[in-house]
C-alpha cells in the first residue's frame, strides 16, 4: 500500500502553499538539465545551481528544464520566485501523490502525470511527473534521476528529427505527455506476458504462489488505473482549453494522445476482467481439487461400508455362531469380501462415478 497511499501527516494545521516535501525521497542530489534550441540552434547544459536557468526565461528561443529531484525545497522556491509560479503549484509539485490533473493559470499551464518504467527485477517503477509549459518554455520536475522515458524526446531535440526543433514549447509538451502514455504500452504488454504465465499454472497446478502473483497483478493494475482515467480528463481538457499557449498546429496530435489514452484505458479494463476470471479459475481448480479428493475417500469408505459390517458380524463373540467351525469359513468369508468389492466397483463404473 505504500504505493499507492503517501502519508501527509506532517502537513497538518499548515496553510495552503507551505512547501514541505511529501514521499519518498528517491535521490540525494538534484540534476538540472537544460535544453535550450530553435530549428537552427542547440545547447545543452547541466546546470550546477538553480540560477543557471534564470537567463532562459525570456529567450525567444524553446527551453526545456528537465529537474531531477523534488526534494529541495529552497531550490524549488527561487525558481517559483523568478518564473513567477503560484505556492499552491510548488507545492503541488513536492506533494508527490497526486493525481492526474491540469491547471490553466493564465501564463502558465501545469499538468501532473504518472510516468511508469521497468526498474531492477522486472519491477514497475513509478514517478508523479509535474510539468509546467509557459510562451516559450517548459520546466519538468521527476522525483528521481534512475531513470525515465524521455530519452527518444532528447534524441529527437539534439538529431533535429522531425517537427520539434521546428515548433513551439506546447509541441514539447505534447512530446513528453507523449512518451509517458506510450510507455503504458509496454508496461501492459509485461503485465500482459506474466497474466499469461499465472494463467497457465492456475489452470494446471493452481498454487499459493500462483495466487500471490494474481494479487501483485491486481495491485499492479489497480495503480495503472488510478494513473490513466484523470490522464484522459486531462488531455481533453488541453483539447477543449482556449489557451494562446496551445497552438492549432498542436491540437492534432494532442487528439492522437487522446486516442491512444483511451486504447489504453481499454486494454487495462480488459486485463482486469481476465484477472477477475483469474481468481474465479483458481478457485475453481481448488474446489475441484478438493472434491476430487473428497470423491476418492468417499469411495474408499462407501467400499469398506459392508466389508467393516461382515467382519463386525463375524466379530462377535457368542458360541453357537454358525460357519464358525466350518473349516472353509475365513477363506469364503475373504471371498464374499472380494465379491463385494468387484460388484461395487463395476457399480461405480457403470454409474461414471470413477
Amino acid at each position: 500500500m505504500s504505493r499507492l497511499l503517501k502519508k501527509r501527516s506532517k502537513k497538518i494545521g499548515l496553510p495552503a502553499g507551505t512547501l514541505i516535501h511529501v514521499g519518498e525521497k528517491k535521490t540525494d542530489k538534484t540534476r538540472i538539465n537544460i535544453f535550450d534550441y530553435n530549428e537552427q540552434t542547440f545547447q545543452e547544459k547541466e546546470a550546477k545551481s538553480v540560477d543557471e536557468c534564470f537567463p532562459f526565461k525570456d529567450k525567444p528561443t524553446v527551453t526545456w528544464i528537465d529537474i531531477e529531484g523534488v526534494h529541495d525545497v529552497n531550490m524549488l522556491e527561487k525558481l517559483g520566485n523568478h518564473y513567477g509560479f503560484h505556492p499552491l503549484i510548488l507545492e503541488d509539485i513536492l506533494t508527490t501523490d497526486q493525481r492526474p490533473k491540469i491547471e490553466d493559470l493564465g501564463e502558465y499551464i501545469y499538468i501532473v502525470l504518472k510516468m511508469f518504467y521497468n526498474g531492477g527485477d522486472n519491477e514497475v517503477i513509478t514517478e508523479q511527473i509535474s510539468l509546467i509549459l509557459g510562451q516559450n518554455f517548459v520546466v519538468s520536475f521527476q522525483e528521481g534521476i534512475e531513470g525515465d522515458v524521455f530519452t527518444p524526446v532528447r534524441e529527437r531535440i539534439k538529431s533535429n528529427k522531425g517537427r520539434i526543433r521546428k515548433l513551439g514549447a506546447d509541441f514539447l509538451a505534447y512530446a513528453l505527455i507523449d512518451s509517458i502514455v506510450d510507455s503504458y504500452y509496454v508496461i501492459l504488454e509485461r503485465i500482459e506476458e506474466k497474466i499469461e504465465i499465472v494463467e497457465d499454472d492456475l489452470v494446471v497446478q493452481p498454487s499459493r504462489s500462483a495466487l500471490e502473483s494474481l494479487h501483485s497483478l491486481k495491485r499492479e493494475m489497480i495503480l495503472l488505473r488510478k494513473s490513466v482515467w484523470p490522464l484522459r480528463e486531462v488531455i481533453n481538457s488541453l483539447l477543449r482549453r482556449e489557451s494562446p499557449l496551445i497552438l492549432d498546429s498542436t491540437i492534432i496530435y494532442l487528439k492522437d494522445v487522446y486516442d491512444h489514452t483511451i486504447q489504453v484505458s481499454e486494454v487495462i479494463e480488459t486485463l482486469r476482467d481476465i484477472l477477475s476470471g483469474m481468481l474465479d479459475i483458481y478457485l475453481s481448480s481448488v474446489s475441484n481439487r478438493m472434491n476430487e479428493v473428497m470423491k476418492v475417500l468417499t469411495i474408499i469408505a462407501t467400499i469398506f461400508i459392508p466389508l467393516t459390517f461382515i467382519a463386525g458380524v463375524y466379530g462377535m463373540n457368542f458360541k453357537y455362531m454358525p460357519e464358525l467351525e466350518w473349516p472353509f469359513g475365513y477363506f469364503m468369508i475373504l471371498a464374499v469380501m472380494l465379491g463385494v468389492i468387484i460388484s461395487m466397483l463395476v457399480y461405480f463404473r457403470k454409474k461414471k462415478w470413477i
